[in-house]
């Protein structure tokens, strides 16, 4: 705890943002692209504390807000199969798709298990041998690792009642599509570190040098934060787009390469559609031809569907950074955690749950 308290001591905090409020002659730009900065820059008051100087948008960083709705009618489906035990972790039951939650299916009678990890959902594959158990597998390269773990133990083990509902998406891809929008306005990033632990960091060089605008690997604590937009700002101030890692406790220029030959034995790179983006090139990971057999879309026959609209949800503009939840009609309104109608109120680390929860007049927190 003292680790983390270093993190988030009110002094130096204070100190940071009197520091960063210096920097700034002009009202930047800067998106973070990761859920958990997003939260952590509510939860501590600081997006609050620099709303009159910095204009901090949020990014596509939650992976349950971005999965389209007719990958959760995927898995709704399934799980109407009588031989068919679905599983998933816990925010991923009350994101809505077309024909509802997989909450709302499991109160219909569906067996739809919330697990803690895509080995749980091995273990219970073999357990329970007369049934066939699908893993809806969602997330940045963060949590592909894991799955791709999954389907290799699966495999050891023999296993022909085990497959992955693969929706893993990948994020530098998106960033791309943010900044390639006709009305974008971003003019810096904060990239998300927990994803960087795995990919590293210097792939973003070409990024920078193609849009001209300083990327910043960023941790979740209130000092990190603090830390990444002031290297972010000054980056700007000088003119000089460059990349920088501000998270060099947990990041390495080359990144993991244990778990990035994990992704690669078991995924190839695709392009996929993205809540709120239609599709992304090189957007996402879809499993290897050669490992067809535990994939549930092929195991199950599921057809290919066409792209839908969020309706008057207008998530995707909340998540390429075009609005903040505050500006969309529906939110505090119609969509409400209790009720969400868009994917970002559902998800805990949602921007739109995070602004619900956390956007007031705040004294900065610890």
């Amino acid at each position: 705890m003292k680790f983390v308290d270093d993190y988030r001591d009110p002094t130096r905090l204070k100190i940071q943002l009197a520091e960063l409020r210096k920097l700034i002659t002009r009202r930047w730009v800067i998106m973070d692209v990761c859920g958990g900065q997003t939260h952590g820059l509510l939860r501590h008051g600081l997006e609050q504390a620099l709303e009159d100087v910095l204009d901090l948008v949020h990014g596509p960083g939650c992976p349950v807000c971005v999965t389209p709705a007719e990958a959760i009618d995927d898995a709704v489906e399934l799980a109407k199969r009588p031989e068919v035990i679905m599983t998933s972790f816990g925010d991923m039951l009350r994101v809505p798709g077309r024909q509802g939650s997989l909450l709302q299916a499991r109160a219909r009678g569906s067996d739809i298990r919330i697990v803690y990890s895509p080995a749980d959902a091995v273990q219970l594959a073999v357990k329970e041998s007369e049934m066939q158990v699908v893993f809806f597998a969602v997330g940045f390269e963060s949590t592909a690792p894991s799955t791709a773990l999954a389907v290799l133990q699966a495999r050891q083990l023999g296993l022909t009642n085990f497959s992955l509902l693969a929706n893993h998406v990948r994020v530098e891809p998106a960033m791309r599509a943010v900044m390639q929008l006709p009305e974008n306005r971003i003019q810096g990033m904060l990239a998300a570190g927990h994803v960087c632990t795995v990919t590293g960091f210097a792939h973003y060089s070409a990024f920078v040098d193609q849009f001209q605008v300083p990327v910043v690997v960023t941790g979740f604590e209130p000092m990190d934060l603090l830390a990444g937009l002031t290297r972010c700002v000054q980056l700007l101030e000088s003119g000089e787009p460059q990349l920088f890692n501000e998270y060099s406790r947990s990041v390495r220029s080359e990144g993991n390469k244990h778990a990035q030959r994990l992704i690669e034995d078991v995924y190839c790179v695709a392009t996929v559609p993205w809540r709120g983006f239609r599709e992304i090139i090189d957007g996402g990971l879809v499993m290897r031809p050669e490992l067809r057999d535990f994939d549930a879309r092929n195991r199950f026959g599921l057809a290919a569907s066409l792209l839908s609209s969020d309706g008057d949800c207008r998530s995707g503009d909340v998540m390429t950074g075009r609005i903040k939840p505050i500006e969309c009609p529906l939110f505090g309104n119609t969509c409400t955690p209790d009720n969400p109608v868009g994917a970002p109120m559902v998800s805990s680390e949602g921007s739109c749950s995070a602004y619900y929860r956390y956007a007031r007049p705040i004294e900065v927190r610890t």
